[in-house]
């Protein structure tokens, strides 16, 4: 069987990564601002504890948190599987290895919730470190996914 993918697809499937990788880093940076209300929550006094509870930071960071999972997850593998039909191939660089590595930084991170849940300080400082790593990435990302966004541009 041969599938053909009609060009119009093609040339305009190559924004779909960029854009919903765009979404996950305004995600993350909102996730960041829930985690850091959850460690506000944590720490404080009795009567601002219990105003921020009402906040639901905890419930709301961890929703968020699954979301952005899945979608990083969908992101990277539409974005090899785009550049995969418009090339016949995966340019391994450096804008690859970092993505793959975030793939793996997301999932290492949301798999210590159940140790957190359970008050493993331990597994939320790791969390924490995981997260700042990615963003940090995530940051770097964007600035070669534009650059590599403008190349394709170029061509068009």
């Amino acid at each position: 069987m041969n599938l053909t993918i009609p060009e119009s697809v093609k040339v305009w499937s190559q924004f779909f990564h960029p854009t919903i990788m765009w979404v996950i880093l305004a995600l993350s940076i909102y996730a960041l601002y829930l985690g850091i209300q959850v460690q506000r929550t944590r720490y404080a006094d009795s009567d601002l504890k219990k105003e921020l509870i009402k906040g639901r930071y905890n419930v709301k960071h961890y929703q968020i948190g699954s979301v952005l999972l899945a979608l990083m997850v969908v992101g990277a593998i539409g974005g090899m599987a785009v550049t995969y039909i418009n090339n016949g191939k995966l340019f391994v660089g450096p804008h690859l290895l970092a993505g793959l590595g975030m793939t793996a930084l997301i999932a290492m991170s949301a798999s210590l919730s159940p140790f957190m849940q359970k008050g493993q300080n331990w597994a939320r400082f790791t969390h924490i470190a995981l997260n700042v790593v990615l963003l940090g990435l995530f940051g770097w990302q964007a600035i070669t996914g534009v650059e590599i966004v403008q190349r394709i541009v170029s061509k068009m």
